[in-house]
């Protein structure tokens, strides 16, 4: 069969938001994540930087911080259109 008419499997995606306890915007961020990835069927996950040196040494200054794919995609706030435009995308 043709490459053209092949389907290719879509890929997994995942939003990973990287925070801190206590942290505001960081509460604020993960309600637009769980929102939005509810609605998109994408699997999110957290990660608490004060429990992962290289995340601290990283992200500690743009907490919270929003991963699609591994990628960064935003920091400090969570704007939920553009979040669910990039999940859309493939």
């Amino acid at each position: 069969m043709s490459p053209i008419f092949r389907r290719t499997a879509a890929r997994a995606r995942l939003v990973t938001l990287i925070r801190k306890p206590g942290c505001h915007l960081c509460d604020d961020a993960q309600l637009v994540v769980e929102k939005v990835c509810a609605e998109v069927g994408v699997p999110w996950e957290e990660k608490d930087i004060s429990q992962d040196p290289q995340l601290h040494d990283q992200y500690w200054e743009q907490i919270p911080v929003v991963l699609v794919d591994g990628e960064q995609h935003t920091f400090w706030r969570v704007n939920e259109e553009r979040l669910r435009k990039a999940l859309a995308k493939h």
